[in-house]
């Protein structure tokens, strides 16, 4: 059984090191899932915009469960943009400027930290200084790495 185990966790570690790229059969599997990814952030973001323009009533409990959902998903989408997944709405600089394209993405990661700790202190002044910086970083990012 000790043996059984062992060889099971080499397994999944090994698993774990391979490229992200690797998760997918074809590229039509990972335009997907970076899609989805990007939706379900999206969506909970809008919900956020919508407080911060106040289209809607500002809930506390509402903005810091929608920033959550953005703050974990703003880590997902970046594994479906590996080498050969080109398409979709992105524009192939991604894979040409990948560097810059790293960049904003890791800007957005950043400015969802701010976001959900904002969102945390539960009022729309310091949910709308953050809402902001971080549409402000997706901007940039779709400005220059995505068709529209």
């Amino acid at each position: 059984m000790k043996v059984i185990s062992i060889l099971a966790l080499a397994a999944f570690s090994a698993t774990l090191s391979l490229p992200a790229a690797a998760q997918f059969a074809k590229a039509e599997d990972a335009i997907h899932y970076r899609q989805a990814a990007l939706a379900v952030m999206g969506e909970h973001f809008g919900r956020l915009g919508a407080m911060s323009k106040g289209a809607v009533p500002f809930d506390a409990k509402s903005a810091q469960d929608s920033a959550e959902v953005v703050l974990f998903m703003s880590k997902l989408p970046w594994a479906g943009f590996g080498p050969g997944t080109e398409g979709g709405k992105a524009k192939p600089s991604i894979w040409t400027e990948n560097a810059k394209f790293k960049d904003h993405a890791s800007k957005l990661e950043g400015e969802a930290v701010k976001l959900a700790a904002a969102a945390k202190q539960g009022d729309l002044a310091s949910l709308k200084a953050a809402f902001g910086a971080t549409a402000g970083s997706c901007k940039a990012c779709h400005d220059s790495f995505r068709n529209r």
